[in-house]
């Protein structure tokens, strides 16, 4: 996989750069910038080797359609304010558009497409709008490894018909996954959390042959509670989930991989109520577990202790609710601690997990935060991602 650091001269290229600058947007008004913060590197360097640069990216899910509430302007203002230079956003047709139109002005360093998504071929993966997107540039650019397990025409089709490379951030992106699933650090821990055990039963099975702790917090821990013969009360639960935790139990047995669940907790009558501290054998029927107990708390801190390598994916409780967040503010205070002393080396994945570190402002305390969702797990669960695939 070739990397856009390493073309030998992009004066006056024009670089097609796919992002992901999907980000959560209210009214017009951008609540997270980490995403928009990451794809500064790589505009810097195109910037500073004076490439014309196209950015292609989309915002939620217009279904082929335009939607004005869904446009890339105000993250177009947005970056113009980080790097102080004007962009200039194209709304026109892209089977109309010709190579020529994007930089009249010769001010003009950077254009915007319009929300990729607006066309109904980009999520088809359709060839021809693949072409007509490639004849725009002269290279392209994908740092965009969080929309890289779509099979999209401007993340995967697009590299059959232009010299295609990878993006800084995109590399930097699998470099730190590869230093938690083939260059791994040992001993090596996971704390895994979410509300669906099925969801992430897949990178669970993955990882238990390569890991020497498998933490398992949160919703997804109730049904491990209530297979051990626990009352969960009126905890989230899934339903059919026996095969899975029995599996999850006998892999982890054959490959010495230890698995850590709660053993006390925080319930609360109701998501927003106050939090009590409980023992697995004192809670009620009406109960609502919502985080994790001091007890598991200092078990989990003691296996982050002795890790080198740590993965976290998924917040320890309802951390929404300051009453039920103690968990997972511990679990990110102990990790910082060690990565302070250059003693571990920490991955974070998961928009709850990454809205957790920015409440308490700890985004740059982690070796690697990744902002992307399906692609880390399917990363992490062994898969071949499209988009990546599509640079080799």
């Amino acid at each position: 996989m070739n990397n856009i650091r390493d073309f030998k001269n992009l004066n006056q290229k024009k670089v097609l750069l796919r992002l992901d600058l999907n980000v959560p947007l209210k009214d017009g008004v951008i609540l997270d910038h980490t995403r928009i913060d990451k794809i500064l590197p790589i505009i810097k360097f195109l910037i500073k080797n004076n490439s014309q640069i196209i950015i292609i990216s989309h915002v939620g899910r217009p279904k082929g359609k335009k939607n004005k509430v869904l446009s890339l302007k105000p993250i177009c203002k947005s970056l113009e304010k980080k790097i102080n230079k004007k962009i200039r956003i194209i709304n026109d047709d892209i089977f109309k558009l010709r190579k020529e139109d994007l930089f009249t002005d010769l001010n003009n360093q950077i254009v915007f497409l319009e929300n990729i998504r607006f066309y109904k071929e980009e999520e088809k993966n359709d060839i021809s709008f693949a072409k007509t997107l490639a004849r725009l540039g002269d290279l392209f650019v994908n740092d965009a490894f969080s929309c890289s397990h779509r099979a999209h025409a401007s993340v995967c089709k697009i590299t059959d018909f232009i010299p295609s490379f990878a993006g800084l951030q995109l590399e930097t992106e699998i470099n730190a996954l590869k230093k938690i699933t083939t260059e791994i650090k040992k001993p090596i821990t996971c704390i895994v959390g979410g509300s669906k055990i099925s969801t992430k039963i897949g990178i669970i099975k993955n990882l238990i042959p390569k890991f020497d702790n498998i933490i398992i917090v949160g919703g997804m821990a109730n049904n491990i509670l209530s297979y051990k013969g626990n009352q969960i009360g009126r905890s989230i639960k899934e339903e059919n989930c026996e095969i899975i935790i029995d599996e999850i139990f006998k892999t982890s047995k054959n490959h010495s991989c230890k698995i850590t669940f709660p053993e006390d907790v925080l319930v609360g009558k109701n998501m927003n109520g106050k939090s009590r501290v409980k023992e697995l054998n004192e809670i009620n029927n009406n109960d609502l577990i919502l985080d994790i107990g001091p007890k598991t708390i200092k078990k989990i801190k003691d296996i982050i202790e002795i890790s080198k390598t740590i993965l976290w994916n998924g917040p320890a409780g309802y951390f929404e609710n300051p009453n039920f967040a103690n968990g997972s503010y511990e679990i990110a205070k102990s990790i910082i601690k060690k990565n302070k002393d250059k003693s571990i080396y920490s991955v974070v994945g998961g928009g709850d997990t990454v809205a957790l570190i920015n409440q308490i402002n700890a985004i740059n305390d982690f070796n690697f935060v990744s902002t992307a969702g399906g692609a880390f797990l399917e990363y992490l669960e062994g898969k071949k991602l499209p988009g990546i695939k599509a640079l080799k």
